[in-house]
C-alpha cells in the first residue's frame, strides 16, 4: 500500500510520550495474553461494581498476580468499577476500593460521582478515570472532571475527532477512546433495553445484549379495533393471532411472514485501524479496545494488530504505511461488519445491523506453544481445539511472528503416535517449520 495522507489533525499528549494501548482481560489468563502480545495496560473486572457480571471477574488474589505479572512488561491494571450505584450498592465500596489500592491497580473507571468521591478519599493512591457511561462529549464537561480531580476521562463513544481535537485543544487532560470493538445501540451504553426484557439492570452489570435479539413486528388483533376486514384476511390472521405478553386479553398478529423479516437492533463494529494517524496526531492519550467477553484468541490477535500498527507509526511517521495483513488479522478475529464509529460522521442505517449479520469467527484458536527445541525444531504445543495430520494451520505471536504449515505427525507427552489432537490441553509435540517461543498461537480455519 501507499503511505498514507498526512492527518489533519494535531492534538497534545500531556503526561504520555505515545499513546497507551488499553486491552479487555475477563479473566487472569485473557489479562496474560494481552500483556504479551503488546497491550500497555488492561482493564478488568472484580467481583464487584462493574458492568461485565457474567465475565469471569478477579479476585484480589488474581487481580495481585495480575498485576506482578503486568509489571514484568511495564504495564498496568485498571478495575473497572463503572455501575450506576443504588443505595444498597454504596456500602462496602470504601473497603473494596482500599483493597483495589493494596492490590496494586493502578486506576479505577468510574461513572457514579459517589464511587469517585469515595475513591479519592480512601484510596488516593488510586487514580480515577471517568467512565465513558457518563457521556462526555463536550470541553466543558471534560474540564469540569479535570477541575475534580481527575487525570482522565473516557470519552463517550458518540464523539468525533473534530469534537475531540476541541477537546484537546481546550482542556490538558488524558482522553480515552473506544477504537475497536462492540458499539452500543443506546447512548454511551446506558440501556434499559435488559431490564425491560429480563429484569436484569444493564446499569449494574447486567446486559444481556438484547440489541442483539432477533425482532419481529406485531399488530394488535384488529377485530379487537372494530376494523373490517375480509373473510379470508380474519381466516388468515385467526391462525396466526396469539396473546400478547405486554397487554392482557389482547391478541396480536404478526405483520410478516414468520421469520422472512426479522431484524436486530445492533451496529456494526468500531474498527479505526485503518485511521491510526488521525487517532495519534489528534492527541488520543490512550486507545481503548472493547471485549471483556471475547476469546483469547480475539484478544490476542486484535492487541498484536494495533500495538505493530502503533509502533510502526510512531517509528516513522512520515513513511508509515498500512499493511494488508494487518487488516486479514483483524478479519480472521471479526465476527460482524467493521465500520468507524462517529470519528468522522454520524453513522446512519448502513452501520446498523438489521438483519442478522453475525458470522462465526473463521478461526478456531487450535493450540498454545508452551516449549520450543531449536536443534530438533520440535514445538510442544497445549491443545485449544481439535486438529490432526493434514491440516493447514497458522502460528503468530508478538512482534510479527508468523507462517503457515501443514501438519504433520504429531505424539503425545511419552511420544506416542495420535491421528488427532483430541484432548483439551493436551500435550502435543510436533516439528515446525520456523522457530517459535513460548505464548506463539496456532490457529486453524474452521473450514480446513
Amino acid at each position: 500500500m501507499e503511505a498514507m495522507a498526512q492527518p489533519k489533525y494535531k492534538g497534545k499528549r500531556y503526561r504520555l510520550d505515545k499513546p497507551e494501548l488499553l486491552a479487555p482481560a475477563g479473566n487472569l489468563e485473557k489479562l496474560k495474553f494481552a500483556v504479551h502480545y503488546g497491550a500497555d495496560a488492561v482493564y478488568i473486572g472484580g467481583q464487584k461494581y462493574g458492568l461485565r457480571s457474567n465475565a469471569d471477574n478477579f479476585s484480589f488474589e488474581e487481580m495481585k498476580e495480575g498485576v506482578e505479572f503486568a509489571k514484568k512488561y511495564g504495564a498496568k491494571v485498571f478495575v473497572a468499577t463503572n455501575i450506576y450505584a443504588h443505595n444498597e450498592d454504596v456500602e462496602g465500596i470504601e473497603s473494596y476500593l482500599r483493597s483495589l489500592e493494596e492490590a496494586g491497580i493502578a486506576a479505577i473507571i468510574a461513572a457514579d460521582p459517589a464511587i469517585i468521591e469515595v475513591a479519592k478519599r480512601a484510596a488516593p493512591k488510586l487514580e480515577v478515570h471517568l467512565s465513558t457511561q457518563q457521556s462526555t462529549l463536550n470541553w466543558q464537561a471534560v474540564k469540569f472532571w479535570k477541575d475534580e480531580g481527575l487525570p482522565r476521562v473516557v470519552l463517550g463513544r458518540e464523539t468525533s475527532l473534530e469534537e475531540i481535537a476541541t477537546i484537546k485543544e481546550h482542556v490538558d487532560i488524558e482522553i480515552e477512546a473506544f477504537i475497536h470493538g462492540a458499539m452500543c445501540s443506546s447512548f454511551s451504553g446506558r440501556c434499559v433495553l435488559s431490564n425491560h426484557f429480563t429484569d436484569r439492570d444493564s446499569n449494574r452489570g447486567g446486559c444481556c445484549q438484547s440489541c442483539r435479539w432477533k425482532y419481529d413486528l406485531f399488530e394488535d388483533g384488529r377485530e379487537e379495533q372494530g376494523n373490517w376486514i375480509s373473510e379470508e384476511q380474519q381466516l388468515m390472521e385467526q391462525s396466526l393471532a396469539a396473546p400478547s405478553p405486554f397487554k392482557p386479553g389482547v391478541t396480536q398478529i404478526p405483520l410478516f411472514q414468520q421469520e422472512d423479516n426479522q431484524f436486530t437492533m445492533g451496529s456494526k463494529d468500531l474498527c479505526m485501524l485503518e485511521h491510526i494517524p488521525d487517532l495519534i496526531e489528534v492527541g488520543i492519550d490512550s486507545f481503548k479496545i472493547e471485549g471483556r467477553m471475547k476469546s483469547i484468541h480475539y484478544v490476542a490477535t486484535v492487541v498484536n494488530v494495533y500495538r505493530q500498527a502503533i509502533d510502526s507509526y510512531m517509528a516513522d511517521p512520515e513513511h508509515y504505511v498500512l499493511k494488508p495483513e494487518w487488516i486479514e488479522e483483524i478479519n480472521k478475529a471479526a465476527n460482524r461488519p467493521l465500520n468507524t464509529g462517529f470519528f468522522y460522521d454520524t453513522p446512519d442505517h448502513e452501520d446498523h445491523i438489521y438483519e442478522p449479520e453475525e458470522k462465526a469467527v473463521p478461526y478456531d484458536f487450535a493450540g498454545l506453544v508452551m516449549e520450543y527445541d531449536e536443534n530438533s525444531g520440535i514445538a510442544v504445543i497445549q491443545q485449544r481445539n481439535h486438529f490432526k495430520p493434514g491440516d493447514e494451520i497458522e502460528f503468530f505471536g508478538p512482534e510479527g511472528t508468523f507462517f503457515k504449515q501443514k501438519v504433520g505427525s504429531i505424539q503425545d507427552e511419552n511420544g506416542q503416535e495420535l491421528d488427532a489432537a483430541r484432548h483439551p490441553l493436551q500435550l502435543i509435540r510436533m516439528k515446525v517449520d520456523q522457530p517459535l517461543r513460548n505464548f506463539d498461537m496456532m490457529r486453524k480455519h474452521k473450514g480446513s
